[in-house]
């Protein structure tokens, strides 16, 4: 079998690929393990466990709570949160784990369990693989060690979560949001309790839309990957401008006050920009990944910010983060780090460090994504190549660096073999759409040819 954990936690169709057997089994396996590498040592273990309001995550929490307590863990149960505020508890509570029930922006059916170990930080790759080790030699047949008597884990709902992150995002907020009205679409996700409490206590007049999770609406036509609803009820409330979250919470995509989309390329300028002037952005160095657009490193370089760019994903941008004490980084998708404040990717304390900042200059949104131009970007599938020829291939070799040329210095291109699928990415940035389209698909064939 693969891997059980990808780059976000184990994930799949709740019920079909990801078992309730299975997230108790997963839940024992890593307190095992947490146990074996000295986390526990000296005193009784906690975990703080939280979820997304699918349905499914009503059964697997309990999975989850049954097999951390069978282990001898304590609970706390924090209920409907987004990711970034379990991470953020699992730290401020002193917790030796934290577990959070999400598929964040995928579709209802599919759920997933991200592991937080102390401090709120997502688990070591070695610790993930030595779970998953843990959990397949239990599941074959060798029995688990159990507690019994007072050694079983106590479990207690913890409700004054909500409180404490919302108090963290407050107290983060360089300024406050008095006369700004802003709609926020809550994706009918993690977030629809705490982003609009937080928004309204900063002195935001705020819309809501997509804020009535029923367990079964979650990213349905909402939310950050579909924008539709968020433009219009911008325009509709004459709003000054949106923020759109996933269903966790952990991503913020924006809309200015015309509709048009703000997306995080766009955010990471604009927070790169003020974080400076305040003296916070470390090294004056931005990190996102190599899919940013051309036109984000020439805003950067322009306004003398470096950029340092990573693999796709933003457990890379975060690895670099943390290696290098970076403070800001994320990608284009809205995932957007900011490490001095948060964990991983926070989309309702990205959201309002965007609004503290249109306050603070008293410029529009769209004014400020204005020191990016977003140059026109062609992605092109190729399905059924030999993608692990990609770097050796010296004729596709010689078709990219003819693509180059053409390009020069106002576009990019990139190949990149798909880390799931046997295909091949091809994108293309140029300063004008009809050349990036015929670049592009001229690269596609030339990807057919030289790996078909």
């Amino acid at each position: 079998m693969g891997r059980l954990f990808g780059t976000d936690g184990v994930r799949g169709v709740a019920n079909a690929d990801l078992t309730a057997e299975m997230a108790l089994g997963l839940s024992v396996a890593a307190a095992h393990v947490l146990a074996e590498a000295g986390t526990f040592a000296g005193h009784r273990p906690t975990a703080v466990v939280g979820r997304d309001p699918r349905a499914s995550g009503e059964f697997l929490e309990a999975a989850v709570v049954a097999g951390l307590a069978s282990a001898g863990v304590d609970v706390l149960r924090v209920g409907v949160l987004p990711t970034p505020a379990v991470a953020h508890l699992t730290g401020a509570l002193g917790a030796d784990l934290g577990v959070m029930l999400s598929a964040s922006h995928n579709a209802m059916p599919d759920n997933g369990i991200k592991f937080f170990a102390r401090g709120g930080h997502k688990l070591a790759d070695e610790l993930e693989d030595r779970i998953e080790a843990v959990y397949e030699s239990h599941r074959h047949g060798e029995p688990w060690e159990r507690p019994t008597g007072a050694g079983v884990g106590r479990v207690r709902s913890y409700g004054e979560g909500f409180e404490q992150y919302v108090g963290h995002l407050l107290s983060v907020l360089p300024n406050r949001l008095d006369g700004l009205k802003i709609v926020l679409d809550e994706a009918h996700g993690a977030a629809s309790g705490v982003s609009p409490e937080a928004f309204s206590r900063a002195g935001a007049e705020i819309v809501t839309i997509g804020a009535e999770p029923d367990g079964l609406n979650i990213n349905d036509g909402c939310g950050s990957t579909h924008l539709d609803q968020l433009k219009a009820a911008v325009i509709e409330h004459r709003a000054d401008f949106g923020i759109a979250h996933d269903g966790d919470a952990d991503r913020c995509l924006a809309v200015d006050h015309t509709g048009e989309e703000v997306d995080g390329d766009q955010i990471l300028s604009v927070l790169a920009l003020a974080m400076r002037e305040h003296s916070a952005l470390r090294a004056d160095t931005v990190v996102a990944t190599v899919m940013s657009n051309l036109g984000f490193k020439l805003a950067m370089e322009k306004a003398g910010i470096r950029l340092v760019q990573t693999g796709v994903g933003d457990r890379y941008v975060l690895e670099e983060m943390k290696q290098h004490g970076y403070a800001l980084g994320g990608e284009q998708s809205g995932h957007v780090i900011i490490l001095d404040h948060a964990t991983t990717g926070d989309g309702t304390l990205t959201g309002l460090l965007l609004a503290a900042r249109v306050a603070e200059t008293g410029r529009s949104l769209r004014q400020l994504a204005a020191v990016m131009e977003r140059l026109p970007q062609v992605l092109i599938n190729v399905p059924d190549v030999d993608k692990s020829r990609v770097r050796t291939s010296a004729d596709l070799a010689a078709a990219v660096a003819e693509a180059e040329r053409e390009l020069g210095e106002t576009g990019r291109v990139l190949l990149r073999p798909s880390g799931t699928e046997p295909l091949v990415r091809v994108m293309v940035e140029a300063a004008d759409i009809e050349q990036a389209r015929s670049v592009a698909g001229r690269l596609a064939d030339a990807v057919k040819s030289a790996l078909g």
